[in-house]
């Protein structure tokens, strides 16, 4: 198909997935639960993390998250003892266990006590159209204080060519604002049109079939790559395509 009916097909997936629906079936539910920005912050933030694998296993294991911290995120992050922390230790969501929770949980409060909050951090090392240095940056002050070093493996890092799928998912809830009850919009101090999409095996496949991908691997490459394409359809929200590449995948088996 040419570029512009290319783009007439796609634009018409995203008014067909990105819809209030969609949350039935997607972990972006557990952060609207909330109404505080902090709390919906952070509960997106550690949702997205174990965002990989069974998405039903996904959603209870990030509502299990939510009531290990007595279903008040940034109260709990930024209060918490050591003593309370125990209460993380028979969590787990494939690799990712209750000393990574517990981990995450000092971090998180760091980020909040001396960096100013999530946003603050993201939208300091932010360029025109990429995110990717922002989210290597993150990982660096996410990790600056004392931590197992088998968590780290848990914030990917796009400078060293990983697609970064679930903190890019993330950035798109929180930055995004669709105006249909899924991405929040409650981050104002970083364009949309800096967001890059969620690449994963599903996304991934559709580009390739759709030609706006040619790189096999799903890599930083590839994102970069495909952030080009999708660019040109839409410069402002590129990543709205993700719930097209994603409808597509998931619920069409395309």
């Amino acid at each position: 198909m040419t570029k512009s009916e290319l783009k007439d097909f796609l634009d018409e997936k995203v008014l067909q997935y990105n819809t209030f629906d969609f949350l039935e079936s997607d972990p972006v539910q557990i952060p609207h639960l909330f109404s505080q920005k902090e709390d919906i912050e952070i509960a997106g933030f550690l949702s997205a993390t174990i965002a990989w694998g069974n998405r039903t296993m996904i959603i209870k294991n990030s509502h299990r998250m939510m009531d290990l911290m007595g279903n008040a995120p940034y109260d709990f992050v930024m209060s918490h003892s050591e003593n309370d922390l125990e209460r993380m230790e028979s969590f787990v969501h494939r690799t990712f266990n209750g000393g990574d929770l517990s981990s995450f949980i000092r971090s998180l409060k760091h980020i909040y006590t001396n960096h100013g909050g999530l946003e603050a951090v993201f939208s300091k090392h932010q360029e025109a159209h990429s995110m990717q240095k922002s989210i290597h940056e993150f990982k660096k002050i996410f990790f600056e204080i004392p931590h197992q070093y088998r968590t780290q493996k848990h914030i990917s890092d796009p400078l060293n060519n990983s697609a970064a799928k679930r903190i890019n998912m993330y950035l798109r809830w929180m930055i995004r604002q669709d105006n249909k009850g899924v991405d929040f919009g409650i981050w104002k101090t970083i364009s949309t049109a800096s967001l890059s999409c969620p690449l994963d095996v599903h996304s991934g496949n559709v580009a390739r079939k759709l030609g706006l991908l040619t790189r096999k691997q799903n890599d930083g490459k590839a994102v970069a790559e495909l952030d080009s394409q999708l660019r040109k359809l839409d410069s402002i929200d590129p990543v709205k395509y993700d719930f097209a590449l994603f409808g597509l995948g998931v619920f069409e088996g395309f």
